[in-house]
């Protein structure tokens, strides 16, 4: 049996490769979650490998901050709709696998509305998510990486198409962070330049002859 059909399919949706420098499992682990839908993944080669992904951690019974990164996350998700689950996903990984087990996380997400297309909750063993938290979130400062409640200050953005890597904080305007998320796109082909330009000049024409003006919103 081919041990890859195991798995859900989640790399079906990889439209570029890595990048040469891209760490790969080396860094990222390639350890085996599990999904909210009770589903295993392999870390890297499943979630990570060739894709632009958001990363963030929470807790299913956290009673601070996670409910509001949560929703800002759900906003970040309505704003790029057309790219979630296609070329871009988000993963919400339990800091509490302890207590997060699939069912907590899909009951979490469904309380927040966020069982939305390409955004998936994680959970697996202690030991690999604790190593997962210190390879993409640590700060290399000691009271910060081992005070827990330190795990809503950071959405990472990763693209290892391209090996960028960047951060923002998830409670910055939307604005903000959806302008971090475009810095980690990546290039646009010339033929794409043009069509969108081609787009953006409809626009300001329609608007132009609607209004008088470009209406700048």
């Amino acid at each position: 049996m081919n041990r890859r059909k195991l798995f859900t399919g989640f790399a079906s949706n990889r439209p570029h490769e890595p990048h040469v420098a891209s760490p790969g499992p080396t860094v990222f682990t390639n350890a085996l979650l599990r999904t909210h839908e009770n589903k295993q993944v392999r870390f890297y080669d499943d979630l990570i490998r060739g894709r632009q992904v958001l990363v963030n951690l929470m807790y299913a019974t956290c009673h601070g901050l996670c409910p509001q990164v949560t929703a800002r996350l759900v906003k970040v998700h309505e704003a790029l709709k057309a790219r979630m689950g296609k070329d871009l996903f988000m993963y919400s990984i339990t800091i509490k696998p302890e207590d997060d087990n699939p069912a907590a996380l899909k009951s979490y997400a469904e309380m927040h509305g966020a069982l939305l297309p390409g955004w998936t909750f994680l959970t697996g063993d202690p030991y690999d998510i604790e190593t997962i938290r210190f390879r993409l979130f640590r700060m290399d400062h000691i009271a910060i990486d081992l005070d827990p409640n330190s795990h809503t200050s950071v959405l990472r953005i990763i693209n290892d198409s391209n090996n960028r890597w960047l951060e923002v904080d998830p409670s910055a305007s939307l604005y903000t962070v959806l302008k971090h998320i475009s810095y980690a796109d990546r290039r646009k082909t010339l033929q794409e330049r043009l069509e969108e330009n081609k787009r953006l000049q409809e626009k300001i024409d329609k608007e132009v002859k609607m209004y008088g003006y470009r209406k700048v919103v």
